[in-house]
């Protein structure tokens, strides 16, 4: 049965509107789906790195481990928050909020499948990044309200690695966006009915995989944590939920990032057989396995070969794939 023949949804939509109402459900869904979407990728991570590291990863509590997530989840809401004495108590308190705001406003423009989409807009792409930027602010809020140098020090490198990776990452966005003339995440996705625009952009591919990378902080570009050399970074100070939030927007923010590879590269919801939402979510989480594959695998950086890296190679490579689109465009 579809739900809009039910009476009282066609009574909702007389009181509310059909676009507000559409708005509130997807919102819901949004905010069930990014908890339980986090305590999944955290259980896959664990059990990825388990096998990359020849061990089975987490098994005691549920089949393979699969509740070990939902009971820390629980131990970190259960946990006190504390505050340090010395802290700026009101931005220590907001780096957590806002951190995870970006991540839950940017699933309204991912189309998921042909009807599956919160909000249609002309702007979808600007959207993202315009929100996910407002992450490295948290950061910054957070690291420097703590009162602790570790976390002084992963908030300034936050702010470098966010500049620098920002560049090729539009850049490479920006060579899909002359090709289909719209920054509508649906049009770019239909735009890839026969062949998926990898096809035509490899290069533009890697620059954005290894740029959201950076911009997710994960290794082997996390140098915002660094455990090693900053104990965790940003967060040493946070506990509690506090801290469950930053790691719920990390992953989220991953998520995301694959979503928008999805969509950019890969021909979102469109497959072999028939489009919809089994076909995304499926690239969705094959690009975050390559994540977590290529976390478990490579080396941490250094913090002057990730800022070379970006400013010497990336952002060169990402300008001349841009200029040779462009011009075999006008040719062609």
């Amino acid at each position: 049965m579809n739900i809009n023949q039910l009476p009282f949804i066609n009574e909702i939509y007389g009181f509310l509107g059909r676009d507000l109402v559409a708005a509130v459900i997807g919102i819901l869904i949004i905010l069930v789906f990014v908890p339980l979407n986090s305590a999944f990728l955290v259980w896959v991570e664990r059990k990825v790195a388990g096998h990359i590291q020849l061990r089975p990863g987490p098994m005691e509590v549920g089949p393979h481990g699969i509740l070990q997530t939902l009971v820390d989840a629980v131990k970190l809401m259960s946990k006190e928050m504390i505050t340090p004495k010395l802290a700026d108590k009101f931005l220590f308190w907001l780096a957590p909020i806002i951190i995870i705001i970006p991540a839950i406003v940017c699933f309204v423009v991912i189309p998921f499948s042909p009807i599956m989409q919160v909000r249609e807009m002309n702007v979808g792409i600007l959207l993202i990044f315009s929100f996910s930027s407002l992450t490295v602010l948290s950061i910054l809020m957070g690291g420097w309200a703590s009162n602790n140098k570790y976390a002084l020090i992963g908030a300034v490198r936050a702010v470098a690695q966010n500049v620098a990776y920002e560049i090729p990452l539009l850049l490479s966005t920006m060579s899909i966006i002359i090709m289909t003339n719209s920054f509508k995440m649906s049009e770019i996705t239909a735009a890839q009915s026969t062949v998926w625009f990898i096809v035509y952009q490899p290069v533009a591919a890697i620059i954005f995989f290894i740029s959201t990378t950076a911009e997710t902080n994960r290794a082997p570009f996390d140098l915002v944590e660094a455990e090693s050399e900053l104990v965790s970074g940003f967060h040493t100070e946070y506990t509690g939920m506090r801290f469950a939030l930053f790691f719920l927007a990390e992953y989220t923010n991953m998520f995301i990032a694959a979503s928008m590879g999805a969509v950019l590269f890969f021909g979102g919801w469109h497959g072999p057989f028939f489009p919809g939402l089994i076909w995304f979510v499926i690239k969705v989480y094959v690009l975050i396995f390559v994540i977590i594959w290529v976390r478990w695998t490579f080396p941490r950086l250094r913090f002057d070969q990730l800022m070379n890296f970006a400013w010497k190679f990336m952002i060169p490579v990402a300008m001349l794939n841009l200029m040779i689109t462009a011009v075999l465009l006008k040719v062609l």
